[in-house]
């Protein structure tokens, strides 16, 4: 069970991570933009960028790569929980391609900024449910279902991706690029906004 606990935490350090990343955005929208009349384009292209970063870290999570085809392997009877946790995902994309709609049309006034921020906070929502669910009732059903060897399996794949992951970042650290300096400035400056 040693295996099954490491494999969890590790799970769980990443899904913290996630968490990080939401109350971010969040804070950022709530304090920042949902009191302006509108938002520059640059604006609501960094939120949705961002959002977009975060849903395609949460689909890519080794939860999902690993644990999940673990658990439907060992037979655990956890497909209607599985079902919901893939509809909160699909209700974050349905938030996430509002955001993006209403951020492409551009958003000039307090009525578009309060459906962006709701947008915002619509798949901040869905994502914070699907990893208090996951946490909750995904992790014990699959610390009971799956077998110990399976959990080795599991393990030993999420350090493989690691190492991958590691060997190929390392391996390709080009030289930061003129819109990742900008993403950078932009962020320094929104610290700088909330630090006074």
């Amino acid at each position: 069970m040693l295996t099954a606990t490491y494999t969890l935490v590790a799970l769980s350090v990443e899904q913290t991570n996630m968490r990080v990343g939401l109350h971010a955005v969040q804070q950022l929208v709530q304090r920042g933009y949902a009191r302006q009349s509108a938002l520059t384009e640059g604006q609501a292209d960094y939120v949705c960028a961002t959002l977009r970063r975060l849903y395609e870290g949460c689909q890519g999570r080794k939860l999902d790569r690993f644990l999940l085809p673990a658990l439907r392997r060992a037979g655990a009877g956890a497909d209607p929980l599985l079902c919901e946790l893939d509809m909160l995902s699909r209700s974050a994309s349905e938030a996430l391609g509002a955001a993006c709609r209403l951020a492409a049309a551009g958003i000039g006034d307090e009525e578009g900024v309060d459906a962006f921020c709701l947008a915002v906070e619509r798949f901040c929502a869905a994502l914070e449910l699907r990893f208090d669910r996951e946490e909750s009732e995904l992790f014990p059903i699959a610390r009971a279902a799956i077998a110990g060897d399976a959990w080795f399996a599991v393990a030993n794949q999420m350090l493989a991706h690691d190492a991958y992951r590691d060997e190929h970042r390392s391996q390709a650290s080009p030289p930061a690029s003129r819109a990742t300096r900008a993403d950078h400035a932009h962020r320094q400056s929104l610290a700088t906004y909330y630090a006074h």
